[in-house]
């Protein structure tokens, strides 16, 4: 059995995830707390802010794992939430103590951290399953264009 074969018989979330874009894709995701540690969440008006970019993410994400050669994006974007999920917790252990003075986010409530790792994790499970989606949608429209 070639790499190919086996790769195509484990199950979809065993997969190996394509780890420079789930690097980028966390990186982008980083925005958000990015926007919130720094005020302009505050400044441009929230939720609307936080909920714009998160919107924004997420159709990044999805066109990311739809449109480009990702090699599997459901494993993909899981890792991806994951990796933003760590990244957050780590980017506000280290920037809340500079900014504020004093630890917040994550890391100063523990009870937070698995439901943020879970949030987020489902987060890159749905963005996933979306581009699937939308390359299923592509590829029927791609295969009937004759």
């Amino acid at each position: 059995m070639n790499t190919y074969e086996h790769n195509r018989a484990a199950p979809t979330l065993l997969r190996r995830p394509d780890w420079p874009v789930v690097i980028g894709l966390a990186a982008v995701a980083l925005i958000r707390p990015l926007f919130s540690i720094t005020g302009l969440s505050d400044s441009l008006g929230k939720p609307a802010t936080p909920l714009i970019l998160t919107a924004a993410i997420s159709v990044v994400w999805v066109c990311v794992g739809a449109l480009t050669r990702v090699r599997e994006p459901l494993p993909t974007l899981i890792a991806a939430g994951l990796a933003y999920a760590l990244g957050s917790t780590v980017l506000s252990g280290v920037l809340s103590p500079l900014l504020d003075g004093e630890l917040d986010g994550p890391l100063a409530h523990p009870q937070a951290i698995v439901p943020a790792f879970a949030v987020n994790t489902a987060w890159g499970a749905l963005c996933g399953v979306c581009a699937l989606g939308l390359r299923t949608v592509r590829g029927r429209r791609g295969s009937s264009v004759h």
